[in-house]
């Protein structure tokens, strides 16, 4: 992907500072809420820190990078390392 179509986050998400993020113009997966077929489309993946938090989560994000889903980690690597199977459907180049 070309970083001119990358679709940088702002710089906190849900009052999170965000340390690290990968952006897909192609959904990376879904991820359902309720009954809603096929599921919220995931373009963006935040790793984001709360102040005065050690955990670090990762936040699966809409296209207008709002969290739809999250995850705890004890660190950055972890969460790197630790990605889904579901957002297997594209992968950032």
């Amino acid at each position: 992907m070309a970083v001119a179509n990358c679709k940088r986050p702002p710089a906190l998400i849900d009052g999170a500072r965000v340390l690290a993020w990968a952006w897909s113009d192609k959904p990376f997966g879904f991820v359902k809420k309720g009954y809603e077929k096929p599921g919220v489309a995931i373009y963006g993946l935040a790793i984001v820190q709360y102040h005065a938090d050690a955990k670090v989560y990762r936040l699966s994000c809409d296209m207008h990078w709002e969290c739809v889903a999250d995850f705890d980690y004890d660190s950055v690597e972890q969460a790197q390392m630790e990605l889904p199977q579901q957002y297997a459907c594209a992968e950032v180049q």
